[in-house]
């Protein structure tokens, strides 16, 4: 899975989160915190495998 298609899914999820909130499936509390939630259960997707390229002169 590349990059942006693990971004898109983490956007989407926290989407789908806010949806359900919206039409009081899940408490109002809970969608408050899941998207900090999923930052910290996938952070490849948004923080990327960490390794910083530079080009040595």
């Amino acid at each position: 899975m590349t990059q942006i298609q693990k971004a898109l899914a983490l956007a989407t999820a926290m989407i789908a989160v806010a949806v359900l909130a919206v039409f009081d499936i899940i408490p109002e509390q809970i969608a408050q915190f899941a998207p900090f939630a999923l930052l910290a259960l996938f952070p490849s997707a948004w923080l990327g495998r960490g390794r910083c390229r530079t080009k040595e002169a």
